[in-house]
């Protein structure tokens, strides 16, 4: 990658380190930064900040925009809606693109059955209005969640996610009714299978919240923010199967694992789990703010007129970017694209493995691959070694993110539209930044 840069006039500071420095006077300390470079403009897999430097990226925005930087479809999509209308609100005066993005999630999402969505503005606001659908339904108050879930930083989707620090940390108190079980996490559990992990979390959710209180199982297919843990094969058909006999919802938190990013439009697929409502943001619409709930037509239909909406819900430039979103992931095969992603990373990743002792597991599916970091021979996380590994790839013009329970998770999100060049360039910084890292 590049690493030319423009000096500002006056200061001797570049482009970035002047908008840092406005950064920095304007903006809550409250809200992070990976980087110091700012984004000037993108396309495909890479961008380029404001001092001239081009950046690899393997965290397209944390797996929103997956069709790309600057999409065509999605770039000439949103122009042609601005120039038309921005805004209405659906709720009072409707039109066709909220509907069609509707259309397009029921025919997509697992199951025959029928069902109906409704757009909300983020994956937090998705989550929460699925657990309001879903407590409305069964008239149930308790929600069941995993160790490691991430969804969202609202004050129930605070209650739901399990990480303290950042997300939790001296925001409480939290919405009550959440109960914490095992998530099946196969580096760190022994290697349960799938079925017994899932019966252990099932015989905590009778003993100590009773089957006939649950109105939710809430589960990522494959967890996120929580180190993007695959579950042993075989925990949620189970847990899916148990929610059904108890009546309760089974909820598959999508947003991270949607839209073509595992290898197939929804992770939940990959061992044919039909959920009874899914949550979907990130990868929908191509880089504009877009969430979703879908689900069964008798649950998503029992609430009554009015208690599902909001002001930018479903906004139709969002819902335009959205369409084309789909339209491209459909003509251009992303899912195969993900797939080619997964056969072009995990060999080489599982290579760095052997070579480095630090490297305790190789895990994912498709273009959302992760390895975590231990102390050789241990269980104990190596967050200082993720740190320093990021740090060296940064360096190189490589965007990576890392992410884990314990910050030693480093995860690779790669837009779709990658190309075998761009994967080839982005592991050999990877393997370079091990190398440094590990030789300090």
């Amino acid at each position: 990658m590049s690493t030319s840069s423009s000096v500002a006039a006056g200061g001797g500071r570049t482009p970035s380190e002047e908008l840092h420095k406005r950064r920095t006077a304007a903006v809550s300390r409250g809200v992070s930064n990976m980087l110091t470079s700012y984004v000037d403009h993108g396309s495909g897999a890479t961008f380029t900040d404001v001092d001239g430097r081009e950046w690899l990226d393997f965290g397209s925005g944390i797996a929103v925009t997956s069709v790309g930087h600057a999409a065509p479809r999605v770039v000439e999509a949103v122009r042609a809606q601005v120039e038309r209308f921005a805004h209405t609100c659906f709720m009072v005066a409707p039109y066709e693109s909220y509907v069609a993005v509707c259309e397009q999630l029921n025919e997509l999402t697992p199951g025959t059955h029928d069902k109906r969505s409704a757009l909300f503005n983020s994956g937090a606001e998705a989550v929460e209005n699925a657990v309001k659908i879903a407590r409305h339904y069964t008239g149930r108050p308790a929600v069941v969640v995993f160790d490691h879930a991430y969804h969202g930083r609202t004050n129930l989707t605070m209650a739901l996610t399990a990480k303290n620090m950042p997300y939790k940390h001296r925001f409480g108190p939290f919405a009550g009714e959440v109960y914490r079980v095992p998530m099946s996490y196969p580096l760190r559990d022994g290697g349960l299978l799938g079925s017994v992990a899932a019966a252990q979390a099932i015989d905590m959710i009778e003993k100590q919240v009773g089957a006939s209180n649950v109105a939710a199982v809430l589960i990522e297919p494959i967890q996120g923010e929580g180190g993007f843990v695959v579950p042993a094969p075989g925990f949620l058909p189970a847990l899916s199967a148990w929610a059904t006999q108890a009546g309760a919802v089974f909820i598959a938190d999508e947003i991270q694992t949607g839209f073509c990013r595992t290898g197939d439009w929804f992770a939940c697929s990959h061992e044919s789990v039909v959920p009874d409502l899914i949550t979907t943001a990130k990868g929908i619409a191509g880089g504009l703010p877009l969430a979703a709930v879908t689900g069964r037509a008798e649950i998503m239909d029992a609430v009554h007129p009015g208690g599902l909406g909001g002001t930018y819900g479903g906004n139709p430039v969002a819902c335009a970017a959205a369409l084309a979103s789909i339209e491209t992931m459909r003509e251009e095969d992303l899912n195969a694209a993900a797939r080619r992603v997964e056969s072009v990373m995990v060999p080489r990743l599982r290579v760095l493995a052997a070579r480095h002792a630090a490297i305790a597991d190789v895990r994912g599916r498709g273009a959302m691959l992760a390895v975590e970091l231990n102390h050789p021979g241990t269980l104990t996380p190596h967050p200082e070694l993720a740190a320093a590994v990021a740090k060296a790839c940064h360096e190189a013009g490589l965007l990576v993110l890392t992410c884990g329970t314990y910050g030693n998770v480093f995860r690779f999100l790669p837009p779709l539209v990658i190309s075998d060049e761009q994967l080839g360039a982005g592991l050999d910084i990877i393997d370079a930044a091990f190398t440094e890292a590990t030789a300090r």
